[in-house]
């Protein structure tokens, strides 16, 4: 921000309108992200529907970013993509919802409820809300993280805290799965986190649940 307050005006204007557009990004990529939330609801009524969606999600995914990449479009789902694609992927292929729905997909596979439920929870609210939060009003940066913030940090704790509370109703093991769940999705793995986090918050709930 003082950067911004000293900058010509020019300089300034252009560095508001990429922070806009980060913003921007960041806030589709996120919405994207939550729907992950709808998983375990749709577990419930089956876990052979929720498994099968996730799976054909990704395939489908991948197919149309392949084709995207080849200069064919496939209809909307190459326009989201396009919109949604940050500017670290260029025009590579955009491995974000490949990660996303594996992340689910394995949380579903390797852990019973209540804990794959709260491994895919963290997913979509907290590593969804920690990256808007972060970017959008990130401050404080945390060390070892590239570039990750304290705000965003705590609100990704805070979110798996009260997913967890939610789904199990004990506070003090929801608390440990909740900082856990922070310290995890601060590691810089990129993309990645969208596999690293529901793994690892599923182990520990297992174990505590």
């Amino acid at each position: 921000m003082e950067y911004l307050a000293t900058a010509p005006s020019k300089t300034r204007a252009r560095a508001i309108r990429e922070i806009s557009e980060e913003i921007r990004i960041e806030l589709l990529r996120k919405s994207i992200h939550l729907l992950i939330a709808f998983v375990p609801g749709i577990a419930q009524l089956s876990l052979g529907l929720a498994v099968g969606l996730l799976s054909g999600g990704v395939l489908f995914y991948a197919a149309s970013e392949r084709l995207r990449m080849e200069g064919y479009r496939v209809p909307v789902i190459s326009k989201v993509t396009a919109l949604a694609a940050r500017r670290r992927d260029g025009d590579h292929f955009v491995l974000g919802p490949v990660t996303l729905g594996l992340g689910a997909l394995l949380a579903l596979l390797l852990y019973p409820n209540p804990a794959a439920s709260i491994a895919i929870y963290a997913l979509a609210f907290g590593d969804g809300l920690s990256s808007l939060i972060g970017k959008t009003f990130g401050s404080v940066r945390l060390p070892l993280t590239g570039g990750k913030s304290l705000e965003g940090s705590l609100t990704c704790l805070i979110a798996v805290f009260i997913a967890s509370c939610a789904v199990t109703g004990d506070a003090k093991r929801s608390f440990i799965v909740a900082v856990a769940a922070a310290l995890v999705e601060a590691a810089p793995t990129k993309d990645f986190d969208n596999i690293i986090l529901p793994v690892a918050v599923g182990a520990l709930a297992t174990l505590l649940f």
